[in-house]
């Protein structure tokens, strides 16, 4: 589900009365779809990895980070659809609220989807993702060539929960690089790291 209705969990689990997090009033698309990896120092520490589909930010929790080593699988973790203007979002989620935590962009860009294999080929990108596997070509500012997320969980079990694996394509832009410390990471918005928008953006500034 896209657009408006598919911000609908987005909206219940915030208060933006005390959260700067983006509502989403429908922000403009761009000429290519993008998407945004986040490093969000939370209850774990994590990245977030969003790509734009139907008109909102399809949404993964990547515990260890996109790597560019094709032989790294990421576990990924479906969240909620965030809104397009969350490509922006860094800060603090204060204590007590839902995702609590420190927020940094720690790369962004646009993306193009790679033509599908096998016979029976999705309409959409939005239909590759919801038939479960979905190849893509990232053209960001860390993070460039081709990906591929895959279900191999889909959480319909009872105490299952749905799970992805977002691995690197053997393209002539892979590496032997895994993930950056998180720790040491900085913000492709501020050049800042976790702990200076901790410091700068927390209570009390």
């Amino acid at each position: 589900m896209g657009g408006k209705e598919g911000l609908a969990e987005y909206r219940r689990k915030r208060r933006f009365d005390r959260t700067e997090e983006p509502r989403g009033e429908g922000a403009p698309a761009g000429d290519e779809p993008c998407f945004v990896v986040q490093i969000h120092d939370a209850s774990t520490l994590h990245f977030d990895f969003r790509l734009e589909v139907d008109g909102v930010l399809k949404s993964w929790s990547v515990p260890k980070g996109p790597s560019a080593d094709p032989h790294d699988k990421r576990l990924a973790l479906p969240t909620e659809d965030h809104p397009l203007e969350y490509r922006e979002f860094e800060g603090v989620i204060a204590a007590g609220e839902y995702g609590a935590g420190t927020v940094i962009v720690w790369d962004r860009g646009t993306y193009r989807p790679l033509p599908p294999k096998g016979k029976h080929r999705p309409a959409t990108f939005g239909e590759a993702l919801e038939r479960g596997h979905a190849a893509f070509w990232l053209d960001g500012g860390k993070l460039h060539g081709g990906y591929a997320l895959t279900r191999f969980r889909t959480g319909e079990e009872p105490g299952e929960r749905e799970s992805w694996l977002l691995v690197k394509e053997n393209d002539a832009r892979a590496s032997g690089h895994g993930t950056p410390d998180p720790v040491r990471a900085r913000s492709a918005l501020s050049g800042r790291t976790l702990k200076q928008v901790a410091a700068e953006d927390g209570p009390g500034e």
